[in-house]
């Protein structure tokens, strides 16, 4: 959706507006009611929320949609989120991996690079550089996935965190830069957008997203990004007319196998028959 939102009327700067725009003001009552969380955040962990899936992350993403295509942006954003959480966790909380996770790790890595390199005949240095971009926001995703774990605070105060701190921040900044663009935009277009951005992406994903991370934990929580590289690709079919190369399936694979792996999912286990009476045979 937002990069059908890049390549038609809006364009890149409109999509925090039209995120944060209709997600702050929704949600501003919940931050007046409870506060900015400075207690369990400090300023430089409000800041990592804000950055991380706010308004500065959205601009990356819409940037790079605007030169690279959806199947890019699925594999190497969420799909690379999981290799960055590691190495944030391995540094500031000196957390260790296990050989399984190393090895979805070296997947996820083997497929970003097969991605970023096996464009073929549609390489360009404009499309290596939204490519730059999804993984630029993957890593301020991976920052804020790990506030998110240390705070352990409510997914709809951090969802109304983020969204009424983009608004405060962002809105100054676009009015005046670019404040009557929306205006020219279709009005079915428009709305559209709204609901999705406003609505779906912000609010709803991120509350949904806060939840699974409270739940499972940073790398269960994630282990669901596996999936997302290729219903990326799939759904940029019919609604985009992208279809990814040959090389682009290859490492979608690789990248959603490692993400599995390195996010702590479950691989089938077989043990061997045993007999527990002549009569019955039980396999586990």
């Amino acid at each position: 959706m937002t990069r059908l939102a890049v390549t038609t009327s809006p364009d890149a700067w409109d999509i925090p507006a039209l995120r944060f725009g209709v997600a702050g003001l929704l949600l501003s009552p919940i931050l007046v009611r409870r506060g900015i969380a400075l207690d369990r955040l400090g300023w430089l962990g409000l800041g990592g929320l804000i950055v991380g899936t706010g308004a500065p992350y959205a601009l990356v993403v819409a940037v790079g949609l605007r030169f690279a295509p959806a199947y890019d942006a699925g594999a190497l954003n969420p799909g690379c989120m999981p290799l960055f959480v590691a190495l944030i966790a391995a540094i500031v909380l000196r957390e260790k991996a296990s050989k399984a996770q190393k090895f979805g790790l070296s997947l996820i890595l083997s497929g970003a690079l097969i991605i970023i390199g096996g464009h073929g005949m549609a390489w360009s240095s404009l499309r290596i550089f939204g490519d730059a971009l999804f993984l630029i926001a993957s890593f301020l995703t991976a920052c804020y996935t790990v506030i998110v774990r240390q705070s352990k605070l409510d997914p709809i105060h951090v969802a109304a965190l983020v969204s009424t701190g983009s608004l405060v921040i962002y809105a100054p900044i676009y009015v005046v830069l670019h404040g009557s663009h929306l205006a020219g935009v279709p009005l079915t277009e428009l709305t559209a957008q709204l609901i999705f951005q406003g609505i779906v992406v912000t609010i709803i994903s991120l509350v949904l997203y806060g939840r699974a991370v409270l739940i499972l934990g940073a790398s269960g929580g994630s282990a669901f990004g596996a999936l997302v590289p290729a219903l990326s690709a799939v759904l940029a079919i019919p609604l985009l007319g992208e279809w990814p190369t040959a090389s682009g399936w290859g490492g979608i694979f690789f990248i959603s196998a490692g993400v599995y792996l390195a996010s702590g999912g479950p691989l089938p286990v077989f043990l061997p028959c045993r007999n527990d009476s002549p009569s019955e045979n039980q396999c586990t």
